[in-house]
């Protein structure tokens, strides 16, 4: 019975050690996410700036864009893939850019009526990494990071 306790004390430990040191990895992982779903949309908000009137089109005829009028959705659509993807980049307002990008992506699935196997896949990534960020915030490397300390220190000062 005593080895038994001594093996298992052994490989808790092991284990707090290894988790310790992948855990060090979180706020690069969430920066790599922030910077590789914010650039996926803002090149597609760029795209549809350099193309006004095929996007329009677009809208019009090929996406499904539920309850809004294919202008309107056009125009918030584009300025959601512009504006938001570069608060999330930024890290800052991380979880309402993720969360605001999360719902686009969503609307993007749901509007088009087919969607290729490998488009669906990497939405269905930018989904999670979007989800992951909203749970977790922006991480270390976030300006969200700064203005949170700096309001706590205030705070604290002030007390």
């Amino acid at each position: 019975m005593n080895i038994l306790k001594h093996l298992l004390l052994s490989i808790s430990q092991f284990y707090r050690s290894i988790a310790c040191k992948v855990s060090m990895l979180e706020p690069t992982a969430l920066l790599v996410a922030r910077f590789y779903v914010g650039w996926a949309f803002f090149s597609s908000g760029l795209t549809k700036l350099r193309d006004w009137d095929s996007t329009l089109f677009l809208f019009e005829e090929e996406y499904q864009v539920p309850l809004l009028p294919y202008e309107l959705a056009a125009y918030l659509g584009t300025a959601a893939e512009i504006i938001l993807p570069l608060l999330l980049m930024a890290g800052l307002t991380s979880r309402f850019a993720a969360l605001g990008l999360f719902f686009v992506n969503i609307v993007a699935v749901i509007s088009l009526e087919d969607i290729a196997a490998a488009a669906y896949a990497e939405h269905i990534l930018w989904g999670t990494l979007l989800a992951q960020i909203v749970i977790f915030s922006g991480g270390r490397f976030a300006f969200d990071r700064v203005i949170e300390g700096q309001l706590f220190n205030i705070k604290l000062s002030k007390a």
